[in-house]
C-alpha cells in the first residue's frame, strides 16, 4: 500500500543534503533535542481515517507517557499524498523521524543514499520475534526496517452483489473469472474498480499475470539480472491485454483514484457500486474509513486468490504481496528507534490486529485478527509456496516506475504487450 518512489540518482543526492545539512533532516540527537532536555520524534504514517488514525494518536500519547520528555509528532495522511511528501522530504533532507518503508529495491536507495539508519543491533530481540518477515527489509545482512503489516493482493468482493447476480462459487480460473464478470454486466453491476489513475493498481494486474507465467527461478533471476526477455513477460501483457477487452472495469477507471474518497477504486467497492476490486490486505480497513458507518462491507466481504491461468509456468497458488515497515531516517534520535520497537510490540501489534488494520508480523498478535476475511488471509500468506514482492518494489524506483508508466498506458489503449517489456528493459538497462 505503500510506494515511495526515489530514483537512485535523486536518492544519492539527498543523502549528501542530509550529510552536509545543519538543523534538517528527520532530527539527529542535536537538532530535535530541546534546550530542556526534550525530544520531539515525527512520526508519518497513511491510517489517516476512522478508527486506525485514533489508534495510532493514542498509541503516540501512550509512548509520550511512558517516556517523559518525549513529544511524537503525528502527520496522518493519504497514501499517495505521504508518497509524494516523503520524496520531497528526502530531497530536501528534511525526512520525517520515522517513516513507512516497503523494502526491496526502493530500502536498497535509501541505504545506499544515506537516509535509513541501521537498527541490527538497537533491535535484535523486535527481529528475532518477527522472524522470517524481515527479511525482505535487509540490506547486506543489516536491517533498516521492522516490517509491521505483510500480506498478499487478491480480490475482495461483495458477497451479496455475487449472489445477486447467481455467482454461487469464487472464481479459481481466468475462465471463471470472466464468466462471473459477465454474470455481474448481465445483473447491470459493474464487475470491477481500479485506481489505474494512480497506476499501482492497474500495475498488479500485469504483476499478477507474470507470477503465473513465468516460474519463480525466471521472476527470483529478474530481481538481480534485471533482464525481462523471457517470453513469460510477453505472455503476461497478452494476458492482461485480453482482460482489458472484456471491459470489466469501472466507467472512468482510468482517472480513479486509488483509496481516496467514495469515488475512488475503495470507495466504490464499500459503498456498494461495484462487485470486486484487486486489492492489498489493507482493503477492509481502507473501506472502514470511506463508509459512514466505519464497518466497510462488513458481513459482505469476500476474498478470492488472483485467478490461475492455463499453461502458465507459474506456480497457481503463488502470491503477489509485501507489506509495510517502520524505518527510522538516519540522522533520528535514539528515541525514535526505541517508537519503532514499541510499535512492534505485542500491545500495539495486538491493538492492530483487533482493529483490521493489517496483517501483523508480531506472532502473539495474529490470534487477535477478528475480520473472518482478514484471518482467512493470514492462512494464504502462510500456505503460499513463495510471495513475490511487489515488483516496482522488487526492482527499485526507475524500473519499476517505467514498468507501472507502460502498463498504465495499456490500460488506456496505447501500449502493446512488447511496449510493456521494451519499457521495462530500457529502464533496466539504464540501471547497469
Amino acid at each position: 500500500m505503500n510506494r515511495t518512489r526515489v530514483l537512485r540518482g535523486v536518492a544519492v543526492a539527498a543523502g549528501l543534503a542530509l550529510l552536509g545539512a545543519c538543523g534538517t533532516g528527520g532530527g539527529g540527537d542535536d537538532d530535535s533535542t530541546n534546550a530542556d532536555g526534550s525530544t520531539e520524534i515525527t512520526w508519518w504514517h497513511n491510517s489517516n481515517t476512522g478508527d486506525g488514525k485514533d489508534y495510532y494518536d493514542q498509541v503516540a500519547k501512550d509512548f509520550e507517557a511512558a517516556n517523559p520528555g518525549v513529544t511524537v509528532k503525528v502527520s496522518a495522511m493519504q497514501h499517495e499524498d505521504m508518497l509524494t511528501k516523503l520524496d520531497a522530504a528526502f530531497q530536501a533532507g528534511d525526512a520525517p523521524d520515522i517513516y513507512m518503508e516497503r523494502g526491496g529495491g526502493e530500502l536498497a536507495d535509501h541505504v545506499e543514499a544515506g537516509l535509513t539508519k541501521d537498527i541490527s543491533e538497537a533491535a535484535s530481540a523486535e527481529i528475532d520475534k518477527i522472524g522470517g518477515s524481515v527479511a525482505g527489509w535487509q540490506v547486506d545482512g543489516k536491517t533498516y526496517a521492522l516490517p509491521f503489516s505483510v500480506g498478499v493482493v487478491g480480490f475482495w468482493y461483495n458477497k451479496a452483489l455475487f449472489e445477486q447476480a447467481g455467482i454461487t462459487e469464487a472464481p479459481v480460473t481466468q475462465e471463471d473469472f470472466n464468466a462471473a464478470v459477465d454474470k455481474l454486466k448481465a445483473a447491470g453491476i459493474e464487475p470491477v474498480s481500479v485506481g489505474a489513475g494512480d497506476k499501482w493498481p492497474a500495475a498488479h494486474y500485469w504483476y499478477y499475470y507474470a507470477l503465473r507465467e513465468c516460474s519463480q527461478d525466471v521472476l527470483s533471476d529478474a530481481v538481480t539480472s534485471l533482464d525481462f526477455s523471457d517470453a513469460c513477460f510477453l505472455n503476461a501483457g497478452a494476458d492482461l491485454e485480453d482482460l482489458i477487452k472484456t471491459e470489466p472495469f469501472n466507467a472512468g477507471f482510468l482517472s480513479t483514484p486509488a483509496q481516496s474518497g467514495p469515488t475512488s477504486a475503495s470507495g466504490l467497492l464499500a459503498t456498494g457500486k461495484v462487485a470486486m476490486e484487486l486489492a492489498g490486505h489493507w482493503e477492509p480497513g481502507v473501506m472502514q474509513g470511506l463508509t459512514e458507518d466505519g464497518k466497510g462491507l462488513g458481513e459482505n466481504t469476500g476474498w478470492f486468490a488472483f485467478p490461475e491461468v492455463q499453461g502458465g509456468q507459474g506456480e497457481p497458488t503463488a502470491a503477489l504481496g509485501g507489506g509495510d515497515a517502520w524505518a527510522v531516517s538516519q540522522d533520528a534520535p535514539d528515541a525514535a528507534v526505541d517508537f519503532v520497537k514499541y510499535l512492534l510490540s505485542d500491545e500495539v501489534q495486538k491493538g492492530f490486529a483487533e482493529l483490521d488494520m493489517g496483517l501483523p508480523t508480531n506472532p502473539t498478535a495474529s490470534q487477535y485478527v477478528s475480520d473472518p476475511a482478514l484471518a482467512g488471509l493470514l492462512q494464504v500468506r502462510d500456505a503460499a509456496p513463495y510471495v513475490q514482492l511487489y515488483f516496482d518494489t522488487a526492482f527499485g524506483a526507475s524500473v519499476g516506475g517505467a514498468m507501472n508508466d507502460a502498463i498504465a498506458l495499456m490500460f488506456a489503449g496505447q501500449a502493446t504487450p512488447q511496449d510493456i517489456v521494451d519499457a521495462t528493459q530500457a529502464a533496466a538497462d539504464a540501471e547497469k
